[in-house]
């Protein structure tokens, strides 16, 4: 899949999770359904896309500075992200509705002054720097290794 699409489907993927615990979840739910089921779907049953939104939402907001909200967001964020992909593997013109919900849902999704970051791919045992460029960075250890640490 070419790399646009996959970040178009990593953005949307936050876009919708983020909304999730926002005002603008209700304005955006229809949209973010269509997209997922696209024939229509009714109603929020309990085994269609509606319901499945629904459940997603409300972990979230239950979880809402709970000591793992960060790990329940980045669950339901995977979940999104691979039904995304999914959906644009069997309907690549599905990218542009997704386009489109991006462009106008984002900014609501991330409601002023928050950052969120995410670290993924493994085990995490010394700093890690985000960011746009940095020089002459140095990190002081007490000694041993990552080996030395036991899980």
């Amino acid at each position: 899949m070419e790399a646009e699409l996959m970040a178009l489907i990593g953005t949307g993927a936050t876009t919708v999770v983020g909304l999730m615990v926002t005002d603008a979840w209700e304005q955006a739910k229809q949209r973010v359904v269509g997209l997922f089921a696209p024939g229509g779907e009714s109603g929020g049953e309990p085994g269609g896309v509606a319901g499945e939104l629904e459940e997603s939402r409300t972990v979230l907001v239950a979880a809402d500075g709970a000591a793992d909200e960060e790990d329940l967001r980045s669950d339901v964020t995977a979940s999104v992200r691979l039904r995304l992909r999914r959906l644009l593997e069997q309907d690549p013109g599905a990218a542009e509705e997704l386009r489109r919900l991006v462009d106008e849902f984002a900014p609501a999704a991330r409601p002023p002054g928050t950052v969120h970051n995410s670290i993924t791919g493994g085990r995490q045992d010394g700093p890690v720097v985000q960011g746009h460029t940095f020089t002459h960075l140095t990190f002081g250890t007490a000694g041993g290794t990552a080996r030395d640490h036991a899980d």
